[in-house]
């Protein structure tokens, strides 16, 4: 009787820490956006007082502006963003079901080989690709920065994908053609359902990391391709001065479409789902 009530309160405590862990997360995670939200409903606000002299609905007025670009840049982001994703899934395809399914010499070599972008710097790739692209006269345009955004987000999705390809049974694809499909409908019936989860995962992190890159749009795009993050650099401490609250307003603007992510990871991509398919 000792030991059952004993193993409840373990359970009970495990369930308490539980939710205290996950509460202290996500009480980290919400912290940064109170601030945040007060700014940007902010007129003026001075030292020391704890909360805004002034309330406002400035920002967001000047946010939702004809005149302020920022919607023109919302549309901008996105569609790069949805570009750079799609050619992402296109090149990746092939060569993460390679390092996924077969093994050759130096295989880990052509991983680190992948992943080499995320490991160097970023403003020197930037200022090496802005080089070339300045000889290919592909700087300043909208197709350079959206070859420019391959390079830091082909790493996130290869690496996706070749997870997604180990544990694909190439059993089902070999019964498909022995029942007379051929590689086209074999590829959309059979295997593309299948790996979708890890699809969807990559195609999460590419938009997320195209949506919110700084560095290499702002040096390739020369300042002619106009993103929320090029706005929001220059909205703390470029030619528009420093503005808090329009800041505090593009920061959440941009934070939108990881939280819609967020809740679209919840409910498509499980672990067991990968290599798997949707259920």
């Amino acid at each position: 009787m000792s030991s059952l009530f004993s193993l409840a309160r373990r359970k009970n405590f495990v369930i308490f820490f539980r939710k205290t862990f996950l509460g202290a997360v996500g009480l980290y995670v919400l912290l940064p956006f109170i601030p945040l939200f007060m700014w940007s409903f902010t007129k003026s606000w001075f030292w020391p007082s704890l909360l805004p002299n002034i309330w406002g609905l400035r920002a967001w007025r000047y946010s939702f502006s004809p005149y302020s670009k920022i919607i023109e840049a919302i549309w901008i982001t996105i569609l790069l963003a949805l570009v750079v994703t799609f050619l992402n899934i296109i090149i990746c395809l092939l060569p993460a079901r390679v390092l996924g399914q077969r093994q050759f010499k130096r295989k880990q070599f052509i991983r680190l080989f992948i992943l080499s972008p995320l490991i160097v710097p970023s403003i020197a790739v930037a200022l090496g690709v802005l080089d070339i692209f300045i000889r290919l006269r592909l700087a300043n345009t909208f197709l350079g920065v959206v070859i420019a955004q391959l390079i830091p987000t082909i790493p996130y999705m290869v690496m996706i994908l070749s997870a997604v390809f180990e544990n694909f049974d190439v059993a089902f694809e070999e019964q498909a053609k022995s029942l007379g499909a051929g590689p086209i409908k074999t590829f959309f019936y059979i295997t593309l359902p299948m790996i979708m989860p890890g699809i969807i995962a990559g195609s999460l992190f590419t938009f997320l990391v195209s949506f919110n890159e700084f560095v290499l749009t702002f040096l390739v795009g020369g300042g002619k391709v106009i993103t929320l993050s090029v706005l929001l650099f220059n909205f703390m401490g470029g030619e528009a001065g420093y503005d808090f609250p329009i800041t505090a307003a593009l920061a959440i603007i941009m934070s939108i479409p990881g939280i819609i992510f967020l809740f679209i990871t919840e409910k498509a991509i499980k672990e067991e789902f990968f290599a798997l398919g949707f259920q």
